[in-house]
C-alpha cells in the first residue's frame, strides 16, 4: 500500500499523529472513520495522486498508530474539535496553510469540525456517510436505535472494552480480500489494541457529549459552513432510509451543497474507489483551477 508514500510520525501538540504522504499539488487530506485507519484510502489515495494532488492521510488521534492522551471526565481529549486541531497542525506542519479535506463516518464529523472552526485553512469539503450528530439525534426513532445501537453501546463505560476484547475479529469482523489484504492486517493489527478499542469508544463517548454540544453552540449562533460542501453516501447503506435526502438536511448547516448517492455499501473507498475518486476530482476542480 501507498508506494512512493512518506510516512512518519509528527508530533502535534499532546499527540502523535501517525501519516502517510505523497504526491504533489494541491493538497487534499483524507479522515478515515471507525474502526478503520488510514490505510482504508489505499485504493483512493493514488488515483488522486495521478490527478494531480498532493495527499496528505493521518491516523486520527487514539487511531491506528496515532496516539491519545488518557480519557477526561467530559471525553473531551476525544472530541471532534480536538481531532481537528490536530489535523489543522499537522497540514501546517507539513508546509500547507491551506487545503481540501475529505471525511468519511467519524472522520467526517472531524472534516465537519474543520470547516466550522477553520475556514480560512479549508478550500473545500466533502463528507462521507454523516449528517450532523444532533440531526441523528433529534430523528431517533426504534429502526435507527436498533441499526446504530453502537453509538449508546459504545457510550457506556468500562462494559464495551470488556466485550470488544473478548474476541475483536468476531466484534470487527471484515473481509480481506474486499478490504485489501494489507489494510485488512493494518486494521487487525490496531483492534487488538487495548489503548486503540479504548480511544475509539471515547470517539463516541465524546460524541453523545461534548461534540453535539458543539454542534448546538454552532446551530444556536447561527454558525455555517462557507466553503463549498460535497455530500456523498453510500447506496447500498442506511443513511438515507433512516434520514430522508442527506443533502437536504445538510443544507440547513452549509450555504453551497451538492452530491448524491455512491453505488457501495458503508466503506465506499474501498468498495467504490473508482466513483468516489471520480467524484472528488471533480468537485474539487474549480477549487483548484489557476
Amino acid at each position: 500500500m501507498f508506494e512512493g508514500f512518506v510516512e512518519e510520525d509528527v508530533t502535534v501538540g499532546e499527540v502523535r499523529i501517525h501519516v502517510r504522504h505523497g504526491g504533489r499539488g494541491p493538497a487534499v487530506v483524507l479522515l478515515h472513520g471507525h474502526p478503520r485507519t488510514g490505510s482504508t484510502w489505499h485504493r483512493v489515495a493514488p488515483l488522486l495522486i495521478s490527478r494531480g494532488f498532493r495527499v496528505v492521510v493521518p491516523d486520527l488521534r487514539g487511531y491506528g498508530r496515532s496516539s491519545a492522551p488518557d480519557p477526561r471526565r467530559d471525553h473531551s481529549q476525544a472530541s471532534k474539535r480536538a481531532m481537528a486541531d490536530d489535523v489543522l497542525e499537522l497540514m501546517r506542519t507539513l508546509g500547507h496553510e491551506r487545503f481540501l479535506v475529505v471525511g468519511h463516518d467519524r472522520g467526517s464529523y472531524v472534516a465537519f469540525r474543520l470547516a466550522m472552526d477553520h475556514p480560512e485553512s479549508v478550500g473545500a469539503v466533502a463528507l462521507l456517510d454523516c449528517i450532523p450528530i444532533v440531526e441523528h439525534l433529534e430523528r431517533i426513532t426504534p429502526e435507527f436505535a436498533v441499526a446504530w445501537y453502537h453509538w449508546f453501546f459504545f457510550a457506556q463505560p468500562e462494559t464495551p472494552e470488556r466485550v470488544i476484547m473478548a474476541d475483536p475479529d468476531a466484534w470487527y469482523g471484515g473481509d480481506p480480500e474486499l478490504m485489501g489484504r494489507e489494510n485488512f492486517a493494518e486494521r487487525r493489527r490496531a483492534i487488538h489494541d487495548p489503548r486503540v478499542v479504548r480511544a475509539m469508544l471515547e470517539d463516541y463517548r465524546a460524541g453523545l457529549g461534548v461534540d453535539a454540544a458543539a454542534e448546538i453552540a454552532d446551530r444556536a449562533a447561527a454558525r455555517r459552513i462557507t466553503r463549498p460542501l460535497l455530500v456523498l453516501w453510500s447506496a447500498r447503506d442506511d443513511l438515507e432510509t433512516l434520514f430522508g435526502d442527506p443533502l437536504g438536511i445538510w443544507s440547513d448547516w452549509a450555504d453551497t451543497v451538492s452530491g448524491g448517492p455512491v453505488q457501495s455499501g458503508h466503506h465506499m473507498a474501498e468498495e467504490a474507489p473508482q466513483e468516489l475518486s471520480a467524484a472528488l476530482v471533480e468537485f474539487f476542480a474549480p477549487t483548484t483551477a489557476g
